[in-house]
């Protein structure tokens, strides 16, 4: 049996990989995707194979994920419960498709991963086999009770790493966990679990903010920053043309130095719980902001309200992992379709965790200052005396429904 791991060579996935070949007597193939994790991948194909995989794939996906992943759900206005980025929901279904590549190349029959049976990742991973390689088995360990009965805590998975002289750097010195990509990196349970609990206090300096500085510490002077878009993408920043993976990494540093983009959240997991997470999606949330202030100037009022309707939705089908189900493709159609106008420049000024905006301007404007201004209208384009009429017939079931009630 030969079974594809997705492997970040921590201490979970260290003792999958090896607990995996001894109790299903298999061939492990490590598989990790590189979706912006930095140093978090240094040494990690040593390791793997000294761990017991006969072979580790490390595959670039940052492009990819850049482009056919963040800049879609950027389009959408995309934001789970009013305030999640879906950093880590978006970068799910990407990792499993890498892994479905490769069980496909390696003639693999199973994929095996890491999620716990309590989280929202076992069902994201699962629902894109399901939906892109229906035929492969998925292994769980988590959700195989010999497994937990074996390891009730890291304790025992360090004892059983130093027991096979599996090397791994298991450390108490940051007491929660966390994922990083291009754009996010999230922090939960542990300390975090206790949602009275201040991730935010200044003595926690060098624990959450990997990607941004505390509000506090960003510069006292304020920056200017301008994005070009074109068709709901952004392809520029200050000028400089850039593709979308350095438009997100550029957008990450500038970002970061002020602290924009931290949120401290307790959100509805997909299973059924309550869970709190801490999240720093500094360029994500500068790029949300001007594409919104973008559509303000050039999207259709109509459009946008029904857009904005499927907002929630669509966010959910991010957060669930739906994001290869026909009815996310289908929005992603609308979606798509309502961007075609959305061309312009977004100018922001960033301050201490603040994002302003501080101008927008668009060759396809549907803003008209000679129709919106309050002195004399030179185009003769909007008549004021036309406003009677409109609202007369607009109050006309209001006026029937209040003489009915006097009637009671």
């Amino acid at each position: 049996m030969k079974i594809v791991l997705a492997y970040s060579g921590g201490l979970d996935t260290s003792v999958l990989l090896s607990w995996i070949k001894e109790n299903y007597n298999a061939e492990m193939i490590a598989f990790c995707a590189n979706v912006g994790q930095e140093e978090e991948l240094d040494g990690l194909e040593e390791k793997a194979q000294k761990t017991g995989a006969s072979r580790i794939y490390i595959t670039d996906l940052q492009e990819e994920f850049a482009r056919d992943y963040i800049f879609p759900m950027i389009q959408a206005s995309a934001v789970y419960e009013s305030q999640y980025f879906l950093g880590t929901s978006i970068a799910r279904p990407l990792i499993a498709k890498g892994m479905i590549d490769i069980a496909r190349k390696e003639k693999a029959t199973a994929l095996a991963h890491g999620a716990t049976g309590k989280g929202n990742d076992q069902v994201r991973f699962e629902l894109t086999a399901a939906a892109l390689a229906p035929k492969l088995e998925i292994i769980a360990p988590w959700r195989e009770a010999r497994f937990r009965d074996q390891f009730p805590g890291r304790a025992e998975m360090i004892a059983y790493c130093e027991d096979k002289n599996i090397p791994v750097q298991a450390s108490a010195k940051k007491p929660f966990s966390m994922d990083r990509n291009l754009l996010h990196i999230s922090y939960e349970a542990g300390i975090l679990e206790d949602p009275w609990f201040d991730a935010g206090d200044k003595k926690y300096r060098g624990f959450f903010n990997t990607l941004s500085v505390f509000p506090e510490d960003a510069p006292d002077k304020s920056e200017f920053v301008t994005l070009d878009f074109v068709k709901g993408n952004c392809v520029a920043v200050n000028d400089e043309k850039m593709n979308p993976l350095t438009v997100m990494r550029t957008l990450n540093k500038i970002g970061g130095k002020h602290g924009v983009g931290r949120v401290d959240m307790v959100e509805n997991r997909y299973v059924g719980m309550k869970s709190r997470g801490v999240y720093e999606t500094p360029g994500g949330a500068i790029l949300h902001f001007a594409h919104r202030q973008m559509e303000t100037l050039t999207m259709d009022r109509e459009v946008m309200h029904l857009r904005d309707s499927l907002v929630p939705r669509y966010a959910e089908l991010v957060y669930y992992g739906y994001w290869f189900s026909p009815e996310r493709l289908a929005l992603q159609a609308f979606v798509t379709e309502s961007q075609k106008n959305i061309t312009g420049t977004v100018r922001l000024k960033l301050y201490k965790g603040n994002i302003m905006v501080a101008g927008r301007k668009s060759p396809v404007s549907l803003y008209n200052p000679a129709i919106a201004t309050m002195e004399a209208d030179p185009t003769k384009a909007y008549n004021q005396d036309d406003a009677t009429g409109f609202i007369r017939l607009n109050a006309l079931r209001l006026k029937v429904a209040a003489q009915v009630q006097k009637k009671k």
